[in-house]
């Protein structure tokens, strides 16, 4: 009976193999970059491709010191290093160790050539952007009906706004006939009058996202009278229909995010304004009341009534200050005649009378002032203190100088 072997060791033994190869020990291989992964731990992983065949290639965190450039899609590179077995799989790879790069790519040199030529006619441009609606009902999607993409974004929407309408048009993404679909699915949409439309895929190598890099899917991305939303592969890739596109989304569930309006949070929003609102309107109202209390106070203030009584008072007021004023002058003027009496009474000859002095006139009435008036013979009155006294003159005496 022939001998039995597992399969770790058949694997072990074609790794043996491998290892004493001399060529395979020690080999450089010239090829196109295709699916490159940078891993978490600091690995690369990806593939060589030429016309005929791919291999799959890992270059370990050690030995990226080396790497004076970044390994991504579509570029030429010679990489040294050795071929060995995995035996857990069972499959052989390139452990590359040095990466040098050889050109670029076929494919990469074709996207960037496009790009220069869509660019420099304009179809880039910002002005030609048209702006994304904030709440869009309808949401056209150009993407596979099975594939990963219009999971994450039916999903996004359901979470976000229940509301919102999605219409599918299930296109080829990658391989013969898929830019005629995708082509088709934009005008489709367009016509249908959805409010965003969003064209994208999952992510993928540089082929598989080609359909994108097509220069009819851009110019009917520019012709597009909706405004577009593309979401082609992951963050990292980047495609013609991107740079074509209003608007640029990372992946498939961030275009998602950027098209379908948050209905709960828009909710929220609006519970909190309206919160808002009432408090103001009752800060309002307050002030208002607060107002009118013033202006009610300030009418009554004014109010005819009130003027009324105020002028009463002030009469009043104005009474009392005359009467005083009044008493005043009255006590004035009796004070000034009480001394005016007292002087008129120091000068009264009433007075001078009261002190033996007489006041003596002649027959007419007109008091002596001198002896020249005396006549021998006249009559003359003369007044006392008490009475008078009529006289006739019968001696005359002149006083002796």
């Amino acid at each position: 009976m022939a001998a039995i072997y597992s399969v770790a060791q058949i694997n072990a033994y074609i790794k043996n193999m491998f290892q004493q190869d001399f060529v395979l020990s020690h080999i450089w291989i010239r090829g196109e970059v295709s699916n490159c992964k940078y891993h978490t731990s600091g690995h690369i992983y990806f593939t060589i491709k030429d016309e005929s065949g791919t291999i799959g290639c890992v270059m370990f965190a050690g030995n990226r010191s080396g790497l004076k450039f970044l390994l991504k899609e579509g570029q030429t590179i010679i990489a040294e290093g050795c071929i060995r077995v995995y035996e857990r799989d069972g499959k052989y790879q390139l452990y590359a160790k040095k990466i040098t790069l050889d050109g670029i790519g076929l494919l990469y040199q074709k996207f960037e050539q496009l790009k220069q030529e869509l660019e420099e006619m304009g179809m880039f441009a910002e002005i030609y952007k048209k702006p994304i609606p904030s709440f869009a009902q309808k949401i056209g999607i150009v993407t596979a009906s099975t594939g990963a993409a219009i999971r994450d974004i039916a999903q996004i929407a359901r979470r976000r706004n229940l509301y919102v309408q999605l219409i599918l048009y299930p296109a080829l993404v990658q391989g013969e006939g898929a830019k005629e679909t995708i082509v088709q699915g934009i005008a489709y949409l367009d016509a249908l009058g959805v409010d965003i439309i969003i064209v994208g895929r999952g992510g993928g190598s540089i082929e598989d996202l080609w359909a994108f890099n097509e220069e009819c899917v851009a110019r009917a991305i520019f012709a597009c009278h909706t405004p577009i939303i593309s979401a082609v592969g992951h963050e990292v890739d980047t495609t013609i229909a991107d740079y074509a596109a209003d608007l640029r989304a990372p992946t498939p569930s961030a275009a998602a995010e950027l098209a379908v309006w948050d209905y709960r949070s828009y909710q929220y929003t609006l519970q909190e304004k309206r919160r808002i609102l009432f408090q103001k309107m009752l800060g309002q109202i307050e002030r208002s009341r607060g107002k009118l209390e013033q202006a009610k106070i300030r009418l009554l203030y004014i109010g005819p009534q009130n003027q009324i009584l105020m002028q009463k008072q002030r009469l009043l007021d104005l009474e009392r200050q005359l009467e005083k004023q009044i008493e005043q002058k009255i006590a004035a003027a009796r004070h000034r005649i009480e001394v005016l009496a007292e002087r008129l009474d120091g000068v009264s000859p009433l007075k001078r009378l009261e002190k033996g002095y007489a006041y003596v006139t002649d027959k007419k009435g007109q008091p002596f002032k001198n002896i020249k008036q005396a006549n021998k013979g006249d009559m003359i009155t003369i007044q006392v203190a008490d009475g008078k006294i009529e006289a006739c003159i019968q001696q005359i005496v002149l006083d002796k100088q």
